[in-house]
């Protein structure tokens, strides 16, 4: 598995988007394949949108670099 961060720690940085504050979501029921995140992460000097794949209450965060998913593990909400 591809990963952002292999291990170490990632900040998050807070950019939401017009209806992150509006406080709405982006599908009705709250799960999806690709939701978009208020979040943004630094990878190789470049920020990325963090996405998140929800189903079943379980999520996992990634970022698309080049067309490749890059998940991440372990990080903290600057």
């Amino acid at each position: 598995m591809n990963r952002v961060n292999d291990g170490e720690p990632v900040t998050l940085e807070d950019h939401p988007l017009g209806w992150h504050l509006q406080g709405l979501q982006q599908t009705a029921s709250g799960y999806g394949r690709r939701l978009t995140t208020r979040y943004k992460v630094r990878h190789e000097g470049r920020l990325y949108r963090v996405y998140a794949t929800c189903i079943s209450n379980v999520a996992s965060n990634w970022i698309m670099v080049n067309g490749v998913k890059l998940h991440i593990a372990g990080y903290q909400v600057l």
